[in-house]
């Protein structure tokens, strides 16, 4: 019989179940996660199993990895799985309304995958060839060329299309107006698209931009280099 004065810690582990099947099903198939109830010293709960573990199996393997359970949270830490795959744990601490560690949520997540993937992208990286884009076959692309130009605006500045003040969009549209974008037919749908702004709108920069650069008081940006320069 139960005694009573005891907290129940099957109880009180259960309500840990449904957050590790969450986290389970969020990375699934690459993390197992296991609660170990450390009354009993076996495993309460696992989802996605790909240690072979299951539910009542002896946890002390895992409870032995661990160097204190004076600490919160344990890891990351390398660990191997049985079939050799690499894996990144880390184990949160339990504990009761009083403090006491009561079970372990241990993520084993399988970066074995990532290692391939990271080992395909350095190899891909490293013995392709790239050249300069060719000009002959971007003459006429004025897409790629105002792609190009707001693309270097942006770099320069260290900013998002999204975080462009109005001077700064005064100044982008007068740039790609001096690299010949608007003589382009339909080439103001295009750039207010990209510009995430109305055809309206683009124009009354645009008309802006032509009044600034007669003026000579605003700064260009090179269309070849994308480097500041006042006008005049």
């Amino acid at each position: 019989m139960r005694d009573l004065t005891k907290p129940d810690m099957t109880q009180a582990l259960g309500s840990y179940a449904t957050v590790a099947q969450a986290i389970a099903k969020l990375f699934h198939p690459h993390a197992e996660v296991i609660v170990h109830d450390l009354s009993t010293g076996r495993i309460a709960h696992i989802y996605n199993s790909f240690s072979k573990r299951r539910v009542g199996d002896d946890s002390m393997t895992e409870i032995d990895d661990q160097i204190s359970l004076d600490r919160d949270v344990i890891g990351p830490y390398p660990k191997v799985n049985w079939d050799r795959r690499e894996l990144r744990s880390v184990t949160a601490v339990l504990r009761d309304p009083s403090g006491r560690p009561i079970g372990l949520l241990c993520i084993n997540f399988d970066v074995s995958v990532f290692d391939g993937m990271a080992a395909l992208a350095a190899s891909f990286l490293r013995n392709v060839e790239t050249e300069v884009q060719p000009d002959i076959l971007f003459l006429s692309d004025w897409k790629e060329k105002a792609n190009n130009l707001i693309d270097e605006f942006l770099e320069h500045r260290g900013l998002a299309i999204s975080g462009l003040s109005r001077d700064d969009t005064v100044e982008l549209v007068g740039a790609l107006d001096n690299a010949g974008t608007f003589t382009v037919r339909n080439s103001a749908n295009y750039v207010s698209e990209l510009l995430n702004m109305s055809r309206a709108t683009l124009y009354k920069y645009l008309k802006r931009a032509k009044t600034s650069a007669v003026t000579g008081q605003d700064i260009q940006i090179s269309a070849e280099s994308g480097t500041s320069r006042p006008i005049g």
